[in-house]
Formats: C-alpha cells, structure tokens, sequence
C-alpha cells in the first residue's frame, strides 16, 4: 500500500500531519515552544513531552514504552538548546490500524508495539516540520522482519507478514540524513550478523540516494524510498504555500 500524508490541516496546534502506510494511519499535533511547569523546566534545554493515543481505549504500559522511545529519539532532532525552559508538545493519536492486528490475529511478534513505532516517528518528524521546530537533521524510520528461513521482508502490510513463515523477529531502525542511527529497537531471536543485515537493510532503503528506486514505497505510481516520499510531501506544502507570490 502506497504511503500518504498532509501537512498543517489541524487549526489549532502549530504544526500536524497526518502519515497514512500499510493500514495505519496517525495523526500528530506539535504545541510550541510553550509555557512549561516549573518541576518539568529544563534551565538549559527545552523540555519534549510526547503523548501517544491509542486507537481504542486508554493508553497503558505499551503506549508509556513508545512515548519514552519517541521522546528519547526527537531529542537528537530538535535543536532543544534553542529554547530554554519552554516545552514541545508531540501527540500521536492511532486513527486506525490493520484489520489483522485490530482484530488481534497473529502471534505475539505480528502484534507487537514494534510495528507501529516507524509510523509514529515518521508522523512526530512531519508534524515537527510543520510547526517549524528547528531540527538539526532529518528523520526518516521503517521496520524489518526476519522470518524463520532467514528472509528479510522491509516494511511488509499485516497481510504479507500472516502469509509468509513464522515469524522470529522484528526490528525498526530510524536514520538521520546522515546515515546515523538514531534508533534501533527488536524483538525476537536474532544474531548479531541478522541484525547487521537487518540494519543495513533499512538504511539502503530509507536513505538512498534520490532517484534511485526502492521497494514498497510506491507514490502516484512511481516506486519511491522513504526519504524521497518525506521530501517530497514537504516541498509540496511548500510549493502550495508560496502560491500567493505568483497569483494575479
């Protein structure tokens, strides 16, 4: 399934977007720099409070753990330093997901947090340019699965991940514009030599030269990786919000 987003429709926070792949679909709101409470004031820094919202329910244990690997991750993005004892409000609210994990089919590794990690980065990261935070790099996230005979399979839909063999692990990495490793989290049996693959993997695919075609990231028909998708999606607001320069 091809990935989407907008930019800036939410009117009442400073910057969102909406980031929809392979049945998921969340919306992010960015708040600041803003008023801070006292017992949360960074003297040096800003404070990052990242709220995950879950599609059905309340939050609980699971959402704590994304929210804590969100937060420790934006904190390498954004230029904190610029805003002393203020605050930067990230919420993420799941609009929807998979018919198959919603509907709970699956071993414990298909419905694992970890696959719904990649897009929440990817949105936090839109919605943060959005509200013209200053990042010092770009962000750019996506999971591998590693299947029993070995296979790699790069961001596969909950539908290629039931129909291929038994699961062993899964892990989502997210890169800087700089090939960095921002992030790296798994789950299931694995060695080192599969991680190294798995890592590699992810960074050819999420950040490969422009131009150069990569898998599943399929954009008005034309096969995209995910930093040109992200790039893209940006100069089009862009774009959209300088027509006022050149209109009659």
């Amino acid at each position: 399934m091809s990935s989407k987003a907008v930019l800036s429709h939410l009117h009442r926070a400073d910057g969102s977007a909406t980031y929809s792949q392979n049945g998921y679909t969340i919306i992010g709101a960015v708040n600041g720099p803003v008023d801070v409470q006292r017992r949360d004031e960074l003297p040096e820094e800003a404070a990052i409070e990242v709220n995950v919202r879950p599609a059905v329910g309340v939050g609980g244990p699971r959402e704590r753990h994304l929210e804590s690997l969100i937060q420790a991750t934006l904190r390498h993005l954004i230029l904190v330093r610029s805003y002393p004892r203020t605050l930067i409000q990230v919420t993420l609210q799941v609009r929807s997901l998979p018919e198959e994990e919603s509907a709970g089919i699956g071993s414990v590794l298909t419905n694992s947090s970890l696959t719904l990690l990649p897009h929440l980065l990817n949105t936090a990261f839109l919605a943060l340019l959005s509200a013209s935070i200053p990042l010092s790099t770009t962000l750019t996230s996506a999971f591998v699965v590693i299947t029993s005979s070995g296979k790699l399979l790069y961001s596969p839909s909950s539908t290629d991940i039931l129909r291929a063999q038994s699961i062993r692990s899964i892990h989502v990495f997210a890169f800087s514009a700089q090939r960095s490793l921002l992030l790296s989290e798994g789950e299931g049996e694995f060695d080192v030599e599969e991680w190294e693959d798995a890592c590699d993997l992810a960074e050819d695919r999420c950040c490969r030269n422009a131009g150069i075609a990569g898998e599943n990231m399929d954009v008005d028909g034309e096969v995209m990786n995910l930093a040109d998708f992200l790039r893209d999606v940006v100069k089009e607001k862009v774009v959209k919000e300088q027509k006022w320069k050149t209109a009659p």
